[in-house]
């Protein structure tokens, strides 16, 4: 099969949704509520589709990395801590999408990414009431460290049963793990959460999910979104960054809420 035997109208959906997938994973997190909507219109089923996005936004992650690839050093000692529990809780959520049913937990995910949101709204007045007040993020404590290792895991398995909202659950967490700077949060965002798409990923082809054809145009879209979505956090300030974060996360908690409720 050759991406020319998708209809035109399919291969423009799947390469916009893509490239807004990428970009809005790059700020916050949530493309999934793009790219998997578009995997539905062009023709998957859903469990495909959710497989299909998954590995299609890991492709794209490619260039978000490269945009953050200036602050990995400085959350080194992070990525080491959260890699393990990231990768395990990932294979985890793989498996139950792939042996469970997902009626009853997808009925949580409103809540979940509410929560969340809410959570990196108020980071500012929990931080004040944390020890200490500067960025944590190459001096991370023995209590910050266990608690975002906990969050982390649970988290994780989110990520790897559906995905949409990751990011922000994770910048939620690093937030209350003393971490202040937001490209910070983000570089170990977007690490963490390639890492948790890749097993899930893995799996996914393993079980042969994945519709190829059309993951091809997700990821080409997404490419480009992600690398403009990483540039865009770092060149405004940080306040605004946060906001547009706020804003993403009310949007996908509002977006579940109706379609499930």
């Amino acid at each position: 099969m050759t991406l020319l035997s998708l209809p035109p109208q399919h291969f423009a959906v799947l390469l916009l949704a893509g490239f807004a997938a990428g970009g809005v994973n790059a700020i916050a997190g949530g493309g999934t509520i793009l790219s998997f909507p578009a995997l539905l219109f062009t023709g998957s089923d859903p469990i495909r589709a959710n497989a299909t996005s998954t590995l299609a936004l890991i492709v794209g992650m490619i260039g978000s990395v490269y945009g953050y690839r200036n602050h990995f050093a400085a959350v080194g000692e992070w990525l080491r801590k959260l890699i393990p529990v990231s990768l395990l809780g990932g294979l985890l959520g793989a498996l139950l999408l792939t042996h469970t049913s997902s009626a009853a937990f997808e009925r949580c995910v409103p809540f979940l990414l509410l929560f969340a949101t809410v959570l990196f709204m108020a980071q500012g007045a929990i931080a004040a009431r944390l020890p200490g007040g500067r960025d944590r993020a190459s001096t991370a404590t023995a209590g910050p460290v266990f608690a975002a290792i906990a969050l982390q895991f649970f988290t994780s398995i989110y990520g790897g049963y559906f995905g949409a909202g990751i990011g922000i659950l994770m910048l939620a967490t690093l937030s209350l793990s003393g971490m202040r700077d937001i490209n910070h949060m983000s570089a170990v965002k977007t690490a963490l959460g390639g890492l948790i798409n890749v097993v899930a990923a893995l799996y996914f082809i393993a079980c042969g999910l994945i519709d190829w054809e059309r993951m091809a145009v997700l990821a080409l879209g997404a490419i480009p979104g992600y690398y403009l979505g990483s540039l865009f956090t770092q060149r405004i300030s940080a306040t605004t960054v946060r906001r547009v974060i706020c804003a993403l996360g009310l949007a996908i908690a509002a977006y579940f809420f109706v379609k499930k409720f």
